[in-house]
């Protein structure tokens, strides 16, 4: 079926971009020196340190249950200053927050999906993820950083002889797109976000298959049409983003 097109307005936005335009987007590689691989993504006015350290271990569940192959597992959070008024820290709170632990259970769906898990051998893969300022968009930064955290760890690995291949499968990144004020917008910032009647996070890998597609319509409904508008959109981010880790991992 052919993809529909999706109308482009050439009325600008809040920060001046065009409705299909990413903002700008920005790898800043080996910030944390005592991780594997490590991060920051700058994209827009959203900022995330995504970090990799790696345990020769897997988890007990594993062990017992007798899954063969490695394992990788993501913590999120933001930082205090992350936000206009201070985040409370989960760790003050006692417990992680629903939506924290809802995206770093994201972010460890897609980081398994680019991996084989047999080719990783029996080691546990640990992606954080720290948010030092979010203007939008935390989530898919999150994931997009962090396969190229992930990446830049399978790389010592290698180096090191611990691995004889690399478990790469696919890379992976993520978008979000939405309707706001009835029209269709790519990698929404926050004043977007909040405002849209349509909000939709997409995670694909570089073999233009889908990882995961989380759309609501905010007090809102939407049609098949818009739906398709709306990935075709995402798509074209997606391959942006794709070919934005691939420089930043080529220049390590």
């Amino acid at each position: 079926m052919a993809e529909s097109q999706t109308p482009v307005s050439s009325s600008s936005r809040a920060d001046n971009r065009r409705p299909n335009q990413l903002r700008p987007i920005r790898f800043q590689n080996h910030i944390a020196p005592y991780a594997a691989g490590s991060t920051l993504v700058e994209w827009g006015n959203t900022r995330v340190i995504c970090g990799v350290t790696i345990e020769e271990t897997v988890p007990r569940w594993m062990k017992e249950q007798g899954v063969k192959g490695g394992w990788i597992t993501a913590e999120y959070s933001m930082l205090p200053y992350s936000t206009l008024q201070r985040k409370q820290r989960d760790s003050t709170k006692g417990k992680i927050d629903g939506r924290s632990q809802e995206i770093q259970r994201l972010i460890g769906r897609a980081m398994r999906a680019a991996l084989d898990l047999d080719k990783l051998g029996e080691r546990t893969v640990w992606v954080d993820c720290d948010v030092l300022q979010a203007d939008g968009g935390t989530r898919t930064a999150a994931i997009t950083g962090a396969f190229v955290a992930l990446s830049l760890a399978v790389k010592k690995l290698m180096a090191e002889k611990k691995l004889a291949q690399s478990p790469v499968l696919n890379a992976v990144a993520a978008t979000s797109v939405g309707i706001v004020n009835g029209r269709p917008l790519l990698d929404l910032c926050y004043t977007e976000d909040v405002g849209a009647a349509v909000d939709l996070n997409l995670v694909m890998n570089s073999a233009g298959e889908f990882i995961e597609v989380q759309g609501t319509g905010e007090e809102a409904t939407f049609t098949e049409a818009q739906l398709a508008d709306l990935l075709v959109l995402g798509k074209a981010g997606i391959r942006e983003l794709l070919a934005a880790q691939e420089k930043a991992l080529t220049q390590g």
